[in-house]
């Protein structure tokens, strides 16, 4: 059996620690990107128009997740944290798919395995709103969609980096935009 001199049991500790500290992060990253999947697919979804462009925005989000959790404070909670890292990435994806040309492209559906016992009107509607929700300018886009996962006007307003007026402002004519094209759609 070997025998360490004080340096190496040192070293042997920090070893140790830095391998617990990994762990720790691993879990973290695991319950984090697990309990808000659904959550991440919708927000990709609404700034995305296909499968495959929505499925980037989430390995970009998950990398950037990965990258910024070392450095989480607990200044918010981990929800707002996340969303914050999603929503700045999504710009980021946006920006990059304005300087490139595409086609244009009908939104995907963001839920694209809906409730098998959802009735088909509903099934439709929710079909309809995701769509007019995916046409709203990205202000309002980005408060309504965040809306929608339950965060509330604090959390939002720390996402966005506006003042909770302002998220409230942007709800109500997020929402006054939402029935004006849905009432149009109606009568049709």
């Amino acid at each position: 059996m070997k025998s360490f001199s004080g340096t190496d049991a040192i070293l042997v500790d920090v070893d140790a620690a830095r391998n617990s500290d990994r762990t720790a992060l691993e879990e973290k990253f695991d319950r984090l990107l697990t309990a808000n999947s659904a959550a991440l697919t919708r927000l990709a979804g609404s700034f995305t128009h296909t499968a495959s462009d929505r499925d980037d925005l989430l390995q970009e989000i998950a990398i950037a997740v990965w990258q910024a959790l070392p450095r989480f404070r607990g200044e918010c909670s981990e929800r707002t944290f996340l969303f914050r890292i999603a929503h700045n990435r999504a710009i980021a994806h946006l920006a990059r798919r304005r300087l490139r040309p595409v086609a244009d492209e009908e939104p995907e559906a963001l839920d694209p395995a809906p409730d098998p016992e959802a009735g088909l009107a509903q099934e439709q509607r929710a079909e309809l709103l995701r769509r007019e929700i995916h046409r709203l300018p990205i202000a309002y886009r980005q408060a309504i969609t965040l809306s929608l996962e339950g965060l509330d006007y604090g959390e939002i307003a720390e996402v966005l980096g506006i003042s909770e007026n302002n998220v409230g402002a942007r709800l109500s004519r997020a929402r006054q935009m939402l029935r004006e094209a849905l009432e149009k759609l109606k009568w049709r």
